[in-house]
């Protein structure tokens, strides 16, 4: 019989790379406030009660939680409904899967390191600026503390999930793209490690199935930057000489992008390297497969 998952707030991105991911090995029940997938079933994480109680019914062997507000600016401006997103639903999921004697996985993010240094591993200390970053560093210190046993996984500059659910960097440029523009004005004082969605969902099979617990750092191989990335992006599509890339820093956007961001967030999987386990690919290798795989026909 197949082991079970309980997956909570899955009907984003890297939901949808999870649920195809792992429903090829195990019994899934995935859950979302939007359903948006047949796969998908209501549930508000936040609902403590009916939380636990839903998972409880199920009687999984493994819980997933998932599910957070990512958009910085939001969450500046929505800080309760942030904290009681971001943090409050992670403490109620640590609850759970003590109560079941069963192994939590938490999603956590470079973007709670400061960005003073360029590279970071699992052995840097957090220092989170924004709203956003300490709302997910303050679950990730609550699990590591609290939760019998579990799995971390931080992810960079998070891409995939195709036009529908991609709501990240790689989107809004192809959107651009799209409309029409032929110039784009791309800051260069943004460092970071793109993580596809895919990769992470198979990596965290593969520490699942190799029973290796804890925080791990999880994102695609090669540090780089936004304009690196969408440098990349135009020579994938053979526009590069079509497109015309201005440089700007990030004080251009600070009226649309007014959360504090930091400037670099490479990470470096020390610890899967370590374990010999890492199965995150080149970013390049990914970004094109992404593009080919995901839209082919959106451009």
């Amino acid at each position: 019989m197949k082991k079970k998952i309980f997956l909570s707030g899955v009907g984003g991105m890297l939901g949808e790379a999870f649920y195809e991911v792992f429903s090829k090995k195990y019994t899934l029940k995935c859950t979302d406030k939007d359903v948006n997938e047949d796969w998908l079933e209501r549930l508000d994480f936040c609902d403590s009660e009916k939380y636990r109680l839903t998972v409880e019914e199920f009687f999984p062997d493994y819980l997933f939680h998932i599910g957070a507000f990512t958009d910085l600016e939001y969450c500046e401006n929505n800080r309760q409904a942030t904290f009681e997103t971001n943090t409050e639903s992670v403490k109620t999921a640590v609850k759970i899967s003590n109560n079941l004697n069963i192994p939590l996985l938490y999603i956590s993010t470079a973007g709670i390191f400061d960005g003073l240094k360029e590279f970071y591993d699992e052995n840097d200390e957090p220092k989170p600026m924004g709203v956003y970053a300490i709302s997910k560093y303050e679950a990730e210190k609550f699990v590591v503390q609290n939760s019998k046993k579990f799995i971390i996984c931080r992810a960079g500059w998070m891409m995939g999930g195709g036009p529908k659910k991609d709501k990240k960097f790689v989107k809004k440029i192809l959107q651009q793209l799209k409309d029409g523009k032929k110039e784009l004005f791309i800051v260069d004082d943004k460092f970071g490690t793109p993580t596809y969605t895919n990769d992470f969902a198979k990596n965290t099979l593969a520490l699942i199935e190799s029973n290796n617990f804890g925080l791990y750092n999880m994102a695609c191989e090669g540090n780089t930057s936004r304009l690196e990335v969408t440098e990349e992006i135009l020579k994938i599509l053979n526009l590069s000489k079509k497109i015309k890339i201005n440089k700007v820093n990030s004080d251009y956007f600070s009226k649309t992008f007014f959360a504090k961001r930091p400037n670099c967030e490479n990470l470096l999987n020390k610890k899967l390297n370590d374990k010999k386990l890492n199965l995150m690919r080149p970013w390049k290798e990914t970004l094109r497969e992404y593009l080919k795989s995901s839209y082919s026909d959106y451009l």
